[in-house]
């Protein structure tokens, strides 16, 4: 097991503010399966039937359980299945009850306590399903459904009422129908692959439907979004990435919320889908305990760079019941966001989006920028605070006068 630098990697900077441990590459290690061989342990299906699924094996592995998470593991597959990987369990670091893969990763009893606006569907997909398994919330595209199962079992999952099956929800995606209804609506240009994990699918079955999709001719743009080269790097074999690429235009989201996830493995998983073709984007969640701290954010966003991930999205919290203690607050997300614009690349800063509760789609919040405007002119702030004005004709022409920093806007 590692237990590197553990007060650092939770966000307390060491003397001089950086966080050089954050931005290394390191092995996941094998920790308790020291013994087994290699040919097993880089097998992408020994690492999914290894996986830690019961409260007596995580009782086994890392005896340091808290009394809110031997609880919670007892409880845990009745809501949402309790299921780790070996390769991510790995990450975790049993000496630290703040670890932030322990926090996403672990079942709390706090998953059974349920505020009165927490919901099962917070984003109100099932009310945008004219088929099983397929969401059309927005006017050209959909997402599609492909199974209930992923490689290992975030807490704070948004279709924990899916996954897993461990609420009975019973899902069974019907692929004829699922085709059928995007083949009939040519307003449908970009289709969303996810789940549970599409990536779980043997090579055979992921081929057979990207080649259906990019059979229907008003289907422009492909995209799987996966968790898969975070939780099992194994499953990034060059004979998936070499049939992958040819559904070009595809891209992947991946999903990335911590830098100690990003391992030398997962770098190289990552490289070996680059070097596909395939654009990478990153999607995070922001979560207390784990990436609630800009400092920590950074490093991530910035150690994503050095994977060529593009970081994309990073989500409010969903309002997914039993999320309350793992759910940071829309103002430490925009704080959070104000320390990246302008303190680090363009390229590393995502955008900050909650997902409307009851299906309003995606929201973007930002940090104030525009501070007034009226017909000849936009006030503005920048990063550190500055405050300049953009002079414009009332017909939304620039005006050809140079723009000046001034003390305090004219509010209008």
């Amino acid at each position: 097991m590692q237990a590197e630098n553990s007060s650092t990697e939770r966000g307390e900077p060491p003397a001089g503010g950086s966080f050089p441990a954050l931005k290394q590459f390191k092995s996941a290690g094998r920790g308790f399966w020291h013994d087994v061989a290699d040919a097993d342990w880089n097998d992408w299906r020994w690492q999914l039937k290894h996986r830690i699924t019961t409260v007596q094996q995580l009782e086994r592995l890392m005896p340091t359980l808290t009394p809110e998470e031997l609880a919670g593991a007892k409880l845990a597959n009745h809501k949402l299945a309790l299921g780790i990987t070996p390769y991510f369990f790995n990450l975790i670091d049993p000496a630290d009850e703040n670890c932030p893969i322990r926090w996403q990763m672990i079942p709390r009893i706090e998953e059974t306590a349920t505020a009165a606006w927490e919901m099962s569907d917070p984003c109100g997909e099932d009310s945008h399903s004219p088929v099983p398994g397929l969401v059309h919330r927005y006017p050209d595209r959909v997402l599609f459904l492909v199974t209930d199962r992923c490689a290992s079992y975030c807490r704070y999952c948004t279709r924990s009422r899916l996954v897993s099956n461990a609420s009975g929800y019973d899902f069974h995606p019907e692929y004829d129908k699922q085709i059928a209804y995007i083949a009939a609506h040519p307003e449908i240009r970009d289709v969303l692959l996810s789940g549970g994990d599409p990536l779980l699918l043997s090579d055979e079955k992921l081929e057979n439907l990207l080649s259906r999709l990019r059979a229907i001719p008003h289907v422009e743009f492909l995209r799987i979004g996966t968790r898969i080269p975070i939780f099992l790097p194994q499953r990034i074999t060059p004979e998936l990435c070499a049939m992958l690429k040819q559904f070009h235009p595809l891209f992947v989201s991946i999903h990335s919320n911590h830098p100690r996830e990003l391992t030398t493995e997962v770098r190289d998983a990552l490289g070996r889908l680059a070097d596909a073709g395939i654009p990478l984007g990153n999607q995070a969640v922001l979560l207390r305990h784990v990436n609630d701290d800009a400092d920590v954010m950074k490093a991530h966003l910035q150690k994503l760079l050095m994977c060529r991930v593009k970081p994309y999205y990073i989500y409010q919290c969903d309002l997914i019941s039993g999320s309350a203690h793992l759910r940071a607050s829309v103002r430490q997300g925009i704080e959070l966001m104000e320390k990246l614009r302008g303190h680090t690349t363009g390229y590393a800063v995502p955008t900050y989006v909650i997902d409307a509760p009851g299906g309003g789609g995606k929201v973007p919040v930002s940090p104030e920028y525009v501070l007034s405007r009226n017909a000849d002119r936009v006030v503005i702030r920048n990063f550190e605070g500055k405050i300049f004005e953009y002079p414009e004709a009332a017909d939304g022409t620039p005006l050809f006068k140079a723009p000046k920093e001034i003390e305090e806007p004219e509010m209008v």
